[in-house]
């Protein structure tokens, strides 16, 4: 059995992919921020289709604390799995900020750098040592890199250092053969940026050439399937699932 780390998977995105993964016979650690109530409904629903899964508790802006949310998760592994190694990794946990380059401040910037950019760094150095060979890491990225939205510059700027830490996580990885991708979500229909309202929604849903808006569910198959081992030859690639957003 695989088992994957899903970061900010109390809601959202990070909820569809653990419970679509967990579908797919594998193991779920599923780490929340603020939002415990939200993670142990994921752990249950999981747990009601005959899975196994933990949640633990992981702010990924604050560094110092990698260390021991490691040893939290080799603890994991250890009572509810009976392994020392975990094999995927998806640096998902995020957030929205809509506020143009000129009133940006200083502490909003600094805010989205660390969830977005130097969390998945320092989250993914500190547990490399307990991810197995042939292991594979998908980091959430956004189609913000590649259609500029105004008033998201700082959030898009930080996706995309993500995207390209992706492919140099590719290449240095490659003599585990642990495997490195991004996905790319277009609009979604989450809490993100405090959601989409109905205005907003048909503004996008006009931009995209299915019609519609995104649902959850939509990125979390994405990155289960990405992650099985149909997929075993697909890395350092970045996958916009967009619906065709703005083509």
């Amino acid at each position: 059995m695989s088992i994957v780390i899903i970061t900010g998977a109390s809601r959202g995105i990070g909820a569809a992919t653990a419970l679509q993964v967990a579908k797919r016979g594998m193991g779920v650690i599923v780490t929340y921020n603020s939002h415990a109530a939200g993670a142990e409904a994921v752990v249950r629903g999981i747990e009601a289709e005959g899975g196994k899964a933990v949640a633990i508790e992981l702010n990924v802006a604050k560094v110092a604390t990698f260390p021991a949310f490691a040893k939290a998760v080799a603890a994991a592994l250890k009572s509810t799995w009976g392994r020392d190694r975990f094999d995927a990794l998806v640096n998902n946990a995020g957030y929205g900020l809509f506020n143009p380059i000129e009133n940006v401040t200083e502490a909003e910037f600094d805010g989205l750098l660390n969830v977005h950019l130097k969390g998945p760094f320092f989250l993914t150095q500190a547990l490399l040592p307990l991810m197995a060979d042939d292991g594979h890491i998908v980091n959430v990225t956004s189609a913000t890199t590649r259609v500029a939205t105004a008033g998201v510059a700082p959030y898009a700027a930080f996706k995309g250092g993500l995207e390209v830490l992706t492919r140099y996580m590719a290449k240095e990885f490659g003599e585990r053969r642990i495997r490195a991708n991004s996905i790319a979500p277009g609009a979604i229909r989450t809490e993100l940026g405090g959601g989409l309202n109905d205005a907003f929604e048909a503004i996008l849903a006009k931009q995209t050439a299915l019609g519609r808006v995104g649902e959850p569910d939509d990125v979390g198959r994405a990155i289960a399937n990405l992650l099985s081992p149909d997929s075993g030859w697909i890395n350092a690639q970045n996958i916009e699932v967009a619906g065709g957003y703005n083509i």
